[in-house]
């Protein structure tokens, strides 16, 4: 095997624990990133099992459950979305919902796993949703829309530095010339 496949074949089956520095900000973005995949796993559940049920009535159920002022603006606004959404409309919730989980979990357990590939999807994964929360904040800004920018900008930033930080030298190829 030539030197060049040598190091590429190491730079696949390099694993950070094989490294000689584990970055303590790689496994803070791994737990951020499960912890994201599970909460959307959990929301699409919810959504899942909401197909075909009566929305205004399981909203009003947990109205009365936990005492919620009946005349909360907030409350009609939730009220007034729930008649919007029809099953059709919860069925493709659930399924984006299902696929973001997976993408995040995928993340997140690949980083903890302390694999290279999962960097480089981290990387791609989230900077290619830098573009869609700019479009997001320019038509409906909010704070929050904001700090998540920030924070997957940051992420972008550290994922690349770390990635650059430990990479493999390949050697150049030679040009040989024959006479």
């Amino acid at each position: 095997m030539s030197h060049e496949a040598t190091a590429y074949s190491q730079l696949a089956n390099e694993t950070m624990s094989q490294r000689e520095h584990t970055s303590r900000g790689l496994l803070v973005i791994a737990a951020f990133k499960l912890l994201k995949g599970l909460a959307l796993l959990a929301v699409g559940i919810g959504a899942h099992t909401l197909i075909d049920k009566d929305l205004v009535v399981i909203v009003e159920h947990w109205v009365n459950v936990f005492r919620v002022d009946p005349n909360n603006h907030y409350l009609h606004a939730l009220l007034e979305r729930c008649t919007d959404l029809s099953p059709q409309r919860l069925r493709e919730l659930s399924f984006g919902t299902f696929f973001y989980a997976a993408l995040l979990l995928t993340e997140g357990i690949g980083l903890a796993l302390h694999k290279r590939w999962a960097e480089y999807f981290t990387t791609i994964a989230t900077s290619s949703f830098i573009p869609l929360e700019i479009y997001e904040i320019f038509h409906h800004p909010n704070i929050t829309k904001v700090v998540v920018l920030l924070i997957n900008i940051a992420v972008v930033w550290y994922l690349v530095l770390e990635l650059r930080r430990h990479r493999v030298k390949v050697p150049e190829r030679q040009l040989v010339f024959s006479k």
